[in-house]
């Protein structure tokens, strides 16, 4: 099983990518061990997750994902339809606007 998320960055920039483990990705990315875009602007929490069934179709999708603009992925992130709640103590105010 594989995940497409969105991660929001300490900068208020969101972040898309994969992953088969959403906690262990979640650390790496806090512990600047994640992707160098993130490693910059550091990691706050997922905002959004999409399960997969095969790392392809998680790979499609998060190209889609990065093909939409800001407001079209605040959009997906406010729809909430796919969220599973990884690390949402709290909802980012940057996206509660």
């Amino acid at each position: 099983m594989y995940h497409v998320c969105i991660l929001e960055c300490d900068d208020g920039s969101l972040y898309t990518g994969i992953t088969n483990n959403l906690s262990r990705r979640l650390a790496m990315h806090k512990a600047g061990q994640g992707g160098s875009y993130t490693r910059s602007r550091g990691a706050q929490a997922f905002v959004y997750t999409e399960r997969k069934c095969t790392r392809g179709s998680a790979l499609k999708r998060e190209a889609a994902i990065k093909r939409l603009s800001r407001a079209e992925k605040l959009a997906l992130v406010s729809s909430g339809t796919a969220t599973y709640g990884i690390d949402r103590k709290r909802r980012p105010a940057r996206l509660t606007r």
